[in-house]
């Protein structure tokens, strides 16, 4: 069974940045959609950002002009930068990846932003 293996979060001073990665552990075929989603305690998970295979990109309005969603469709690897970091952006940030019918999710990586 193929896994989504996250990288990258860590705690960060509120104004800094993070860099958010995502390999499978196998090979997905016929890729749709990339992205991050995040769920803080006490909230539903929500959608931070997503790639289709195309290209284009949807965000967050509460992400918009801060993070920047990037994959690699040879590599099926998907990235979010994530700069100028709010408290508000601590939660545990999922990968998620739409093949066809089929949803794969990371386990979730971390991201604390400290005051």
């Amino acid at each position: 069974q193929v896994h989504l293996v996250e990288s990258g979060g860590g705690l960060v001073q509120a104004g800094g940045s993070l860099r958010l990665s995502c390999v499978p552990s196998g090979s997905i075929f016929s890729i749709n959609y990339m992205g991050w989603y995040r769920q803080a305690p006490g909230k539903q998970r929500e959608l931070v950002a997503a790639i289709a295979s195309g290209g284009s990109t949807n965000y967050a309005d509460s992400v918009k002009g801060r993070f920047t969603i990037s994959r690699d469709n040879a590599k099926n690897t998907v990235s979010l930068q994530m700069n100028s970091l709010k408290p508000e952006d601590t939660a545990v940030y999922y990968c998620w990846v739409r093949a066809g019918p089929v949803d794969y999710w990371g386990q979730g990586t971390q991201v604390t932003v400290s005051s």
